[in-house]
């Protein structure tokens, strides 16, 4: 170990700063199933837990002796920070005798919470130690049993704690000198007692390899736990197993909209699918455009989709409309995507943009052969009805909002589309889509999945048009989209402007701005039908916090323009689609995992020293 002439390193230095990476690096390794949030490891000395005559140095690692050492009755011992985690398995520290001092009386051991600091580890009840002077071990009793040899300046003693059949043995200089004691009692702590002065020990928790290759006789452990699970008696429920095992791996399949392999694997296993194909691809689609940054188009398809879901799911549409707020920042957002790719002088000059919302679909003349020549702006999702029609609402397919002024853009809050009645309105005009002209220039919107197919040779018949009907598309499958279109959340390189607000756009900038109001008015609106929520709260202030920034990917709040952030919501967003189509909202294989995993931290808890090397993540490789 180094030694500091300076004693403990300061916190900040560069050097103490690559220890504690290389120690947490360490741990984890050594002991993966530990959470030292409910049970931490020990890292240092105790400055609290310790008789008078220790004393610490060196960030609390190195301990020496200050007092008379007249008798046994001047002994001082002192202990770790924290108790040995059960789930640890095995757990292993060091420690070098840096100076034997006058007599060389000191103890390398363990002890519980409570025993006496003025004696040397191994004298008293629930203590055990290992001693320098005469090599002997020491269990709870004054009385020593010869066990190895005698250690003194130089030497490096190791201490393993075996959790899975409660031994302990010591090593000396990386040699392993068997076991010291058994039937060890739960939560001891490290310990060393110095009693001579000149006594002077460095401990090692793992700021340091160890002598001893700890990781080997580990692994020989971990062979035997899998071993043990491995020959566990199943007998003639074989074949019920393997049907439930396999129905399970095909629900989670399905789950998460692998069609294909969901098929092949039905058709090699002999097990039905649950859910039509139509439906697996149509999740697989809204997953895409949400993990691809545009949540816009991920909400207008679920609502053409499945009309009443987000009606009935207030709290999810928040989140998707926070998502897009975010995703409109990023850039990457249908809704301003549109703007940076066409002028903003004309909304005409855009027709048909796969980036469209609802309100420009509603626009587009060959969607919507009753729609009037006036083009409105882009919109939070609402769909505004054809003039003669207009009673003071718009709909977002199926949830009723007052309609904005388009005339004005100082329209009062009460007017904004986004004060929310989630009331069901008549959504069939979702389903008057015409097909194109075969020499149309026009491309299809992507809220409506249509896609142009010659992009796609995936068994799809070439020039066909989806149209949505009834929650359900006209194709028997979904047409898939390639990586240019969502594979990295943009349709044009003309989106990519680099790390800019919204695109380095201005439209695009102003858009998002009106957006943020209207996602305001909804939040409000929101709280008057069912009271204030502090998660909305929350949600609302990230976001809008990412304006004020200059650089929103490098600030406090920037870890929302992750797109890993998206990962959950999509997840959250599909089991609510299944869950409305009566269908298992988590797949049974995840439930299966989620509780198995469990258990072994309830093993852990309950100090079972095996739940270490029993780690559902070590049988899915």
């Amino acid at each position: 170990m180094a030694e500091l002439a300076g004693g403990s390193l300061p916190l900040g230095d560069p050097a103490f700063n690559y220890q504690e990476h290389e120690l947490n690096e360490r741990l984890k390794r050594l002991y993966p199933a530990v959470n030292e949030e409910e049970t931490p490891l020990p890292r240092s000395w105790s400055p609290k837990d310790k008789y008078s005559y220790i004393g610490l140095s060196q960030n609390n690692l190195r301990v020496h002796y200050k007092g008379h050492g007249k008798n046994h009755k001047d002994a001082a011992s002192v202990r770790a920070t924290h108790p040995i985690p059960a789930a640890c398995g095995i757990y292993y520290f060091e420690v070098k005798i840096v100076s034997k001092g006058r007599d060389g009386y000191m103890g390398i051991g363990l002890s519980a919470q409570g025993v006496n600091m003025n004696r040397l580890p191994g004298w008293d009840k629930h203590s055990y130690g290992y001693h320098g002077d005469d090599g002997h071990s020491f269990c709870s009793s004054g009385t020593g049993q010869p066990y190895g040899p005698t250690f003194t300046t130089g030497d490096v003693i190791g201490c393993c704690v075996n959790l899975i059949n409660n031994t302990c043995f010591y090593t000396k200089n990386g040699i392993s000198l068997g076991v010291a004691f058994t039937d060890l009692p739960p939560n001891l702590y490290p310990t060393v007692g110095l009693q001579t002065p000149g006594e002077i020990v460095d401990a090692n928790f793992g700021q340091q390899p160890f002598v001893f290759d700890i990781e080997d006789y580990m692994s020989e452990w971990r062979a035997k736990i899998h071993g043990m699970i491995a020959r566990f008696p199943i007998g003639e429920r074989l074949g019920e197993w393997q049907a439930v095992l396999q129905n399970m791996v095909s629900s989670y399949l399905v789950h998460h909209g692998y069609c294909a392999t969901a098929t092949a694997f039905a058709r090699a296993t002999e097990t039905l699918i649950q859910e039509d194909q139509t439906s697996i691809k149509n999740r697989q689609r809204i997953q895409k455009l949400v993990l691809a940054g545009r949540v816009g188009e991920a909400i207008e398809a679920t609502q053409q989709l499945y009309p009443s879901l987000l009606e009935h799911n207030p709290n999810l549409l928040f989140m998707l409309k926070c998502r897009q707020f975010v995703e409109m920042v990023n850039g990457t957002d249908g809704e301003v995507c549109c703007l940076s790719i066409h002028s903003p002088k004309s909304q005409d000059s855009y027709p048909g943009s796969p980036s469209l919302t609802p309100r420009h679909a509603a626009s587009n003349t060959h969607l919507h052969a009753g729609a009037g020549a006036d083009s409105p702006t882009c919109s939070n999702g609402v769909t505004p009805p054809a003039k003669s029609k207009s009673h003071g609402s718009t709909s977002i397919s199926g949830v009723k909002y007052p309609s904005a002024s388009s005339s004005s853009a100082s329209s009062s809050t009460s007017s904004s589309p986004s004060s929310v009645n989630y009331s069901e309105s008549n959504s069939s005009d979702s389903t008057k889509s015409q097909p194109h002209s075969a020499n149309s220039t026009q491309e299809t919107s992507d809220s409506e999945m249509e896609v142009e197919a010659e992009h796609y040779t995936n068994g799809v018949v070439e020039g066909s048009s989806a149209r949505i009907m009834n929650g359900t598309y006209k194709h028997e499958e979904i047409l898939q989209p390639d990586d240019n279109s969502i594979g990295n959340g943009v349709t044009d390189e003309s989106c990519s402007n680099g790390r800019q607000l919204c695109g380095g756009n201005q439209a695009a900038t102003e858009r998002m701005i009106q957006f943020g109001r209207e996602l305001q008015a909804l939040n409000e609106q929101l709280c008057r039908e069912y009271g204030k929520n502090t998660t909305h709260k929350k949600m609302l202030q990230d976001a809008f916090s990412l304006l004020a920034y200059s650089d929103p990917w490098n600030c406090p709040v920037g870890q929302q323009l992750d797109p890993t952030q998206r990962e959950s919501l999509c997840s959250a967003l599909n089991s609510a689609i299944l869950e409305s189509q009566n269908l298992p909202k988590q797949p049974p294989l995840m439930l299966a995992l989620g509780q198995a995993t469990e258990c072994v931290q309830l093993m852990a808890r309950v100090r079972s020293g095996s739940c270490s090397f029993a780690r559902v993540d070590n049988f899915l490789h």
